[in-house]
Formats: C-alpha cells, sequence, structure tokens
C-alpha cells in the first residue's frame, strides 16, 4: 500500500511562502487522487486543495484560492502545495492524503481518504 511522507514545513513570516513536498513510500502515487489537509488546534481537519489522477482537475477551499498552487509530478511520484502569500490563519499541521481512484476525479470528503502522512507543521508569524 502507499505511505504518504509531507516534507517542507516549518517557520515564515506573513506574506512569505513555502512549499510542501509529498513523496510516495511502499509504491507510486499512479491512480491516486490525493488532497492536502490542514489541522490547527482546537480545530477539524480541513481539506485545503486536491487533485486527480493524473492531474488535470483540482479543487481549492475558498480560503486558499489563488493563494495555494496544487500539483504533482507522477515522474517523480510526488505531489506539491506551494503556499504563498501566507497568513496567520494558515498556521496548522498540513496532511497529504491518497486514495486509489479513477481517471479524472478530485475528492474533497476527507473520510474518502484511505492513506494518511504523518504531517508537517507550519507556522506563519504575525
Amino acid at each position: 500500500q502507499v505511505q504518504p511522507v509531507e516534507t517542507g514545513g516549518g517557520l515564515v513570516q506573513a506574506g512569505g511562502s513555502l512549499r510542501l513536498s509529498c513523496a510516495a513510500s511502499g509504491r507510486t502515487f499512479n491512480n491516486y487522487a490525493m488532497g492536502w489537509f490542514r489541522q490547527a488546534p482546537g480545530k477539524e481537519r480541513d481539506i485545503v486543495a486536491a487533485i486527480s489522477w493524473p492531474g488535470g482537475r483540482t479543487y481549492y477551499a475558498d480560503s486558499v484560492k489563488d493563494r495555494f498552487t496544487i500539483s504533482r509530478d507522477n515522474a517523480k511520484n510526488t505531489v506539491y502545495l506551494q503556499m504563498n502569500s501566507l497568513r496567520p490563519e494558515d498556521t496548522a499541521v498540513y496532511y497529504c492524503a491518497a486514495r486509489e481512484a479513477d481517471w479524472g476525479t478530485v475528492f474533497r470528503n476527507r473520510a474518502l481518504y484511505r492513506y494518511w502522512g504523518q504531517g508537517t507543521q507550519v507556522t506563519v508569524s504575525s
């Protein structure tokens, strides 16, 4: 089974940028739809962005539209989340998730994802 592994979190000032990466461990991300979620202390884990297999369709939460970009490099078995114009309210643990999927389907619902990474902390200071 596939195991997502996130990297790239850290501390950044408001207005700055970070790029998160999610690499596949165990097998490839071929035929998997992918999603990025985040969870702030005391809050639920919410969708940030999602991308279909092999990558033609995307979804973004309203709060990150025009600031974040999800992409995937299938040759490298890696999914990315480019985060620009970061705000203090973007502070959270960010999780990468995967699920088996047919061509072109995007999943927004957390419950539909089967495989989860351990998360990476993103902290945005004001």
